[in-house]
């Protein structure tokens, strides 16, 4: 798609059943989510499991100067038991998708992470003679410094293996959370679901959009904002974050780009007038 100037294109990686909806958001019973099965199943919610289904995607993006990437999703070969479906992956289709998009890894300039998770920065590296190398080698690895020095002290396989060696090779770029790289790319503090994640806002023009990263990672969190998933670091701050982002960007002309909508996965926030909640917002899919 085009904003303005800018093209936008997404990149899934893979699409995986998660855990039970209430396992994840402990407020979405079965009766809790009646009102919103028509638009939610069978692609955010299954049916028949009542799991949730999440998507892993990033954002290919072409500004006048630069070539971007807005995370990387899963990646392949990485250490993650704790999630079958993404554990030592050996489906490199995502850089076949890349390809078929017209890049080369080579070509990308800058890769922005809205925080670093590992399904938010896996295809940060690959594995080249037993080691892992970045992916993009001519990019600059754009990491809020906030999230950077807290995902440094947590550690863990995420960290070592699609993070660390991006710092070892000189490519990282650590900055504020209001970073802007020029006037169509800039930054924003998100913070809740992680010490230091971002929203990556996009202009051209008049034409704005704004990919909101794990600020939400279903649809259901539009009319219910204050559902916070099991993930969120800090519950009570994401809430808080979450509505003002949906209150700030409700009825207007900005394009959310979101990380672990079903396809399109773009979309605008619109007021939410329909059965179950009251005050709160609805996704309405498409351009």
């Amino acid at each position: 798609m085009r904003l303005g100037q800018i093209e936008i294109q997404t990149l899934l990686d893979i699409t995986s059943l998660h855990a039970p909806m209430v396992e994840v958001f402990h407020e979405a019973t079965r009766e809790a989510l009646d009102p919103y099965r028509s638009w939610l199943e069978p692609d955010a919610l299954c049916p028949h499991t009542q799991r949730i289904r999440i998507p892993v995607q990033a954002y290919l993006v072409r500004t006048r100067h630069h070539r971007i990437l807005i995370d990387t999703c899963v990646g392949c070969g990485k250490n993650q038991p704790d999630a079958p479906d993404w554990h030592e992956r050996s489906d490199a289709s995502w850089l076949e998708r890349l390809a078929a998009a017209g890049y080369a890894p080579e070509d990308i300039d800058y890769v922005f992470c809205t925080h670093l998770h590992s399904d938010h920065c896996g295809w940060n590296t690959r594995q080249r003679d037993g080691r892992w190398v970045p992916t993009f080698p001519n990019a600059r690895y754009v990491f809020s410094r906030l999230e950077y020095e807290a995902t440094a002290q947590l550690g863990g396989a995420a960290f070592e293996q699609s993070v660390l060696p991006v710092a070892e090779a000189g490519l990282m770029q650590l900055v504020d959370l209001d970073f802007a790289l020029d006037d169509e790319v800039w930054l924003e503090p998100a913070l809740g679901h992680t010490e230091g994640h971002v929203v990556v806002n996009l202009k051209s023009g008049v034409r704005r959009a704004a990919m909101c990263g794990d600020l939400m990672h279903s649809p259901v969190q539009c009319p219910h904002p204050e559902w916070s998933p099991v993930w969120d670091r800090d519950a009570e701050r994401a809430r808080r974050t979450r509505r003002s982002f949906l209150e700030r960007h409700c009825d207007t002309d900005t394009l959310v780009l979101t990380a672990h909508f079903p396809p399109p996965s773009l979309g605008r926030i619109v007021p939410y007038r329909g059965p179950g909640a009251r005050g709160g917002f609805l996704f309405r899919y498409g351009e």
